[in-house]
């Protein structure tokens, strides 16, 4: 069966550069490595079909991709006619990624290999009393974690962090965490960075988490997504065609920070994230009148032992909810929006309810849906990102080896 090519870029340049012997022989191997990766293991013969190049010039990159650890024989082919094939697929062992998700409560690390096999994480409470002690503990974990995957740091190619709020270049920080107070303060990613002795991304938690719902959860297929995180915060990553929209200032989807309409009693409405994250849904709980101390996972737990004030403030989360959602659909009209974030995996409680207020506000109702990935959404999406870096960075360190002769 004929595949189809994968259209990544070729590592080393665009294709307007000048020609050279060099220049071809890199990207037709990897040309060869994407279809490997992409269609899953094959043969020369195979590899030569799919992509039009002769035999003799795909046994050449191939033996190139082998003497650089970037492939590998992957078993063999014995069809009912013919010669038995040798199969080939990427060492996905050729480099490792590190993905990080920072929240309040919890933080989550895992290294992955190249194929985004996870072969080691932790996920352990965030201790931290103050923003450095978080990113310190962020730094321990990850190298407890790479320690686990039998790793160095110089065995991580590039790390992917997630965390509430959006990341400012200019300043070296992130703006708008209100969730972990200090946050925002300069250089303190430059610090983890220097902590685990890589190139680290920084990544808004909603972003990453739609991202990693596009690719492995219930986002796969849509055209127009949008992935609404409730936890200690509220914000939103959207993916139109697959590629995410992160606004000018990559403050696109901060709709937690959209103010709601004033109360009854004239007082101020607050923002929708005051009012629909995981301390408001404490909220509403204590004052119908159940006993604390609770947190929202309580509640929730409640609400489906029966317990009616545990109904109640379901609800009325569930309606809060629906703003958001209304927001939403009024700005980017997406097909499907998809629940996540500790609050977004009550989904079974919540969709229902959400459904039948979002038909009080607005008539354009998009399909809702529970996460497909709970809790690791972001750390999947974290990692996801880090492979797209890692992988030309990978095979352009190695080819660089081999043809200076060097040691892998």
């Amino acid at each position: 069966m004929t595949r189809h090519l994968p259209t990544t870029v070729p590592p080393g340049g665009a294709p307007a550069q000048p020609w050279n012997r060099q220049r071809l022989r890199s990207n037709n191997e990897w040309l060869l490595l994407e279809l490997l990766r992409t269609g899953g293991p094959s043969s020369r013969a195979q590899l030569a079909r799919d992509t039009g190049l002769s035999k003799p010039t795909v046994s050449t990159a191939l033996a190139a991709l082998e003497q650089a650890g970037l492939a590998r024989e992957a078993g063999r082919f014995v069809p009912e006619r013919g010669r038995t094939a040798v199969l080939y697929e990427p060492d996905p062992t050729a480099g490792h990624v590190l993905g990080v998700d920072i929240g309040r409560a919890r933080l989550r690390v895992a290294v992955a290999d190249l194929a985004g096999r996870i072969v080691a994480r932790r996920d352990v409470p965030n201790r931290g009393r103050s923003a450095n002690a978080v990113a310190d503990a962020v730094v321990a974990a990850a190298r407890e974690t790479t320690a686990e995957a039998g790793l160095a740091a110089a065995g991580i190619v590039h790390a992917v962090i997630g965390t509430p709020g959006v990341w400012d270049e200019r300043r070296r920080g992130v703006r708008y965490a209100t969730s972990l107070p200090g946050w925002g303060r300069r250089g303190l990613f430059d610090r983890i960075a220097e902590g685990l002795e890589t190139a680290v991304t920084v990544g808004n938690d909603a972003n990453l988490a739609a991202l990693g719902e596009f690719t492995l959860g219930a986002g796969r297929g849509s055209r127009m997504f949008a992935y609404l995180l409730i936890g200690t915060g509220v914000g939103v990553g959207v993916l139109k065609d697959g590629e995410l929209l992160s606004g000018a200032h990559g403050a696109a989807g901060e709709v937690g920070l959209v103010p709601l309409p004033a109360r009854p009693d004239g007082e101020p409405g607050g923002t929708i994230e005051q009012a629909a994250a995981a301390d408001a849904v404490v909220r509403t709980a204590l004052g119908l009148g159940m006993r604390g101390p609770l947190t929202a996972k309580q509640v929730f737990d409640a609400a489906r032992a029966g317990d009616p004030l545990a109904a109640e403030a379901v609800q009325r989360e569930a309606e809060q909810l629906a703003y958001a959602v209304a927001v939403l659909s009024a700005m980017l009209d997406p097909d499907l929006v998809v629940l996540g974030g500790g609050i977004g995996n009550s989904a079974d409680l919540l969709l229902e309810p959400l459904e039948r207020a979002l038909h009080g506000l607005t008539p354009l109702r998009p399909k809702l849906a529970p996460s497909g990935l709970g809790e690791e959404a972001v750390l999947l999406g974290a990692v996801a990102t880090a492979l797209e870096t890692a992988r030309p960075e990978v095979f352009e360190r190695r080819s660089a080896l081999v043809d200076l002769g060097a040691p892998l």
